[in-house]
């Protein structure tokens, strides 16, 4: 066979986002777009804030020579020390630029942390329900996936997370605000966890990395603030990306954080720059390197995902479903009304064109996933498909 046994096996993991996708512009050719409801894929119609679009035209108005040529593979030293600069006024952890790599996004970052800390049979573990990819970028590298159950808020079930960490774990990553389920993780959870990352640090004599990917830190509702993992423990690796804070998602760009006082730090460091040249990244993209320089502080109004977030939530509690009101990012992760989540996602598509993604796709049955990083025209027309399917199976009388 021309197409690895590894390969196979990741592409009919991670399908099921794209293949909702790619059947959303089959049906809007077939019904028209106006009668296709598409709730699949986290690809946010919100334009970048001003600011973006400010510094791309002083850049382009006032190159500099030798803007797009190659540079450290790290990234720009003054890209790095303002995000540097940025992620210490909201840690309180004192970062520098050496602390810093910038990266193609965070599926670049992520796959740089992985390719510089596992050893082939390391294991990695994750919480479900997760992002499908995750599984795609440990196995990339030689690791081994150790998946951990949530309870019924989607946080870490202890007892088994405690059972699972051995000596061959590498590391634990987390994903908050979370994809699929809008989570974030408390301080109170953030302690708990890294203390028994602690505890079995030593007990196996080893360092057991907390990997965050958090491209959607800054989009959180409620008044509730962002508790980093750089606060909590030493062996911190943060990956993210200005795909979403910025509504940037296709410019690809981001970076790697190393907490300072990581044991070995300078030889990560290296590593890190290492695995972005080996991995084919070479550096992160070099105009979005400047443009976002000068903004790391600005963000998308969030307070437009928080209406759209209470108006998704609001209706689907008023039709019955079972819905975790999501506290960051901009999914939400409702319950099915039928055990068969597959059956459900595509009786919503066939009867109703909604299309959204079956739970079994972030590993867990009995859940599908939507967004709503759309227009609000799409949402309020997404609407009665949900709706009706609910009387269908008996959530609305």
């Amino acid at each position: 066979m021309s197409v690895s046994e590894r390969t196979k096996k990741g592409m009919e993991l991670g399908s099921w986002i794209r293949r909702m996708f790619e059947e959303g512009i089959a049906m809007k050719k077939q019904f028209g777009e106006e009668n296709v409801y598409d709730l699949s894929l986290g690809n946010p119609v919100m334009e970048p804030p001003p600011e973006f679009k400010a510094e791309i035209k002083r850049l382009a108005d006032h190159p500099f020579k030798g803007m797009h040529g190659y540079m450290v593979n790290a990234g720009y030293p003054e890209t790095r020390a303002a995000v540097a600069k940025q992620l210490t006024k909201e840690t309180g952890i004192n970062l520098s630029e050496n602390d810093i790599i910038m990266s193609v996004g965070a599926a670049g970052a992520m796959n740089v942390a992985f390719k510089t800390i596992l050893d082939p049979g390391d294991e990695v573990i994750v919480f479900v329900p997760w992002f499908v990819d995750y599984f795609n970028y440990i196995e990339n590298h030689d690791g081994v996936v150790r998946p951990v159950d949530c309870d019924e808020n989607f946080l870490p079930r202890w007892d088994i997370l405690e059972k699972t960490l051995n000596k061959r774990t590498r590391a634990v990553l987390i994903n908050s605000p979370n994809n699929p389920t809008g989570v974030v993780y408390s301080p109170e959870m953030l302690t708990k966890l890294c203390d028994l990352l602690r505890k079995k640090e030593k007990e196996y004599s080893t360092q057991i990395f907390l990997v965050s990917d958090e491209p959607y830190k800054k989009i959180i509702y409620d008044g509730l603030k962002y508790p980093s993992p750089l606060q909590f423990h030493k062996h911190s690796i943060i990956g993210t990306s200005h795909s979403k804070d910025l509504s940037i998602p296709g410019e690809r760009i981001g970076y790697l954080a190393l907490h300072p006082d990581c044991e070995d730090h300078d030889a990560m460091m290296k590593g890190f720059v290492f695995c972005t040249r080996v991995l084919g990244f070479i550096n992160a993209p070099a105009f979005m390197q400047n443009v976002v320089t000068k903004i790391q502080d600005v963000t998308i109004p969030v307070e437009d995902y928080q209406r759209k977030r209470d108006f998704m939530y609001n209706n689907l509690k008023r039709m019955g479903y079972t819905v975790n009101k999501p506290q960051g990012a901009f999914y939400i992760f409702p319950k099915c009304p039928i055990a068969d989540d597959i059956a459900f996602v595509h009786e919503l598509q066939k009867d109703h064109h909604v299309l959204t993604v079956p739970g079994v796709a972030f590993g867990i049955r009995g859940y599908f996933r939507l967004v709503y990083c759309v227009t609000d025209e799409l949402l309020e027309k997404s609407m009665p498909g949900l709706e009706k399917i609910a009387r269908k199976y008996g959530l609305l009388k």
